[in-house]
């Protein structure tokens, strides 16, 4: 499977009860050519983005992509990060 057609998708639910969806998954935009091989990892509060930055995965790396997801779930709902782009990047970096 490639995270083209089949992104990663985690709930964390933080301290103060919000629910913070973690989408991660090849970047869907119509400025981006179809073939993109930009890997994208998003903040959601409802219909509300509150970050959005490019990861160094590639497509093809799904186990790594869900494995992302589950580091920023857990240092959401542990309170050691915040759902903001600064927090999060750093791990976004990160090769896995």
């Amino acid at each position: 499977m490639s995270l083209r057609g089949n992104p990663i998708s985690e709930t964390a639910t933080l301290a103060d009860g919000r629910s913070i969806r973690i989408d991660v998954g090849v970047v869907r935009d119509p400025y981006i050519s179809e073939r993109s091989e930009t890997v994208s990892v998003e903040l959601h509060e409802g219909d509300v983005v509150l970050a959005s930055l490019n990861t160094v995965l590639e497509p093809e790396q799904d186990s790594e992509a869900r494995a992302l997801a589950r580091e920023i779930k857990a240092g959401l709902e542990s309170g050691q990060l915040e759902p903001t782009a600064g927090e999060i990047e750093r791990l976004a970096d990160q090769p896995r």
